[in-house]
């Protein structure tokens, strides 16, 4: 298993590369300049061109690449051009933000999906497979930033009953331990502060976890489906055994192993897929961050982001490759 981790990590290197590379090269390929963007407009031409040569600018694009590359393998990914900054710094201040989200629309998305799912699969074209199949077909369809939106509008706007964005009343939470704002508050038994994040985490949960929750229902019902029509299952229910212990003891434990492709690669697409959830709700996480370093052309900080990103990625895929050994021992990592 060391041998198979290894490879893995060491195949992730030409992979991170390429990327970075190809990011790199696109964003210097596009329109304008950041110079022109962040400077203001009473600038001279010489601030402009002390700008850009503190920037790093001025020099060919290889090499400012080189100079980046060379940086982020000590994890320096350099300073950010709107914020002035070090870029590491800034995505470690946003990061839990995003981090806690996603966990949450996850957290939501399992307890609600993985049920429909088994239980429309235990009662194939009953009234509660049709309408859980078209529930699930609803989340898989539905546009996040429509149903943001709508949400606002009536929950916010019309009932008043949560906040329409940000993270916290402002003065409300303790000074940060972990930056996990529930976690934190109950590190520190700030009831108040728990009850005040938990408010404002609802909508974005709700709206980030709805499309996982769809497709998690469609993939827990078509993996157990597939199960229970195996003869270990008929024999199962030959020996007289219960429904219920049929259905949850036998058939899940060898479905799951597609439930877990789905929780681990949507989990890692939450993360990267919360860019227009947080713009919306103003949620003060990377997401936002990088739409903001797009908005501005800030390369080290989009390039810095984009590295983040792909790393989340490679590394939720190790973990779902380890759980499949954990779920069915016959699956052997290695060799």
């Amino acid at each position: 298993m060391l041998s198979y981790f290894i490879r893995r990590v060491v195949g992730t290197v030409p992979v991170i590369f390429m990327i970075s590379l190809f990011v790199f090269l696109l964003l210097h390929a596009a329109p304008g300049d950041p110079a022109d963007l962040l400077i203001p407009d009473q600038a001279s031409a010489e601030d402009i061109a002390d700008a850009r040569r503190r920037w790093g600018l001025d020099q060919p694009v290889l090499v400012q690449y080189w100079r980046f590359l060379v940086s982020a393998v000590s994890l320096d990914f350099g300073r950010s051009f709107k914020y002035d900054e070090p870029v590491l710094a800034l995505i470690m201040q946003r990061f839990p933000a995003t981090l806690e989200l996603a966990l949450i629309a996850t957290v939501l998305a399992i307890m609600i999906g993985i049920p429909l799912g088994i239980f429309a699969s235990s009662r194939p074209n009953s009234w509660f497979d049709n309408a859980s199949s078209l529930g699930g077909f609803f989340g898989v369809s539905m546009p996040n930033f429509w149903m943001a939106i709508m949400l606002i509008l009536i929950v916010s706007g019309y009932f008043n009953l949560l906040p329409s964005g940000g993270r916290a009343t402002f003065g409300v939470a303790e000074d940060p331990i972990t930056g996990f704002l529930i976690l934190d508050s109950i590190i520190q038994q700030d009831w108040v502060g728990l009850a005040d994040g938990a408010k404002f985490l609802v909508l974005p949960a709700i709206v980030l976890s709805v499309n996982m929750t769809g497709l998690l229902m469609r993939m827990t019902r078509s993996s157990m489906l597939e199960v229970l029509s195996e003869d270990y299952i008929m024999t199962a229910r030959a020996k007289g055994l219960s429904e219920r212990v049929v259905v949850w003891r036998h058939a899940l434990k060898n479905a799951r192993i597609m439930v877990i492709t789905v929780v681990g690669l949507e989990f890692g697409a939450l993360i990267s897929g919360s860019i227009i959830v947080e713009s919306v709700f103003s949620w003060p996480g990377i997401g936002q961050l990088l739409l903001q370093g797009i908005t501005a052309r800030d390369y080290p900080l989009i390039t810095g982001l984009v590295l983040v990103y792909t790393t989340l990625f490679i590394v939720v895929n190790l973990i779902v490759d380890f759980l499949y050994a954990a779920a069915d021992p016959r699956i052997r990592l290695g060799g």
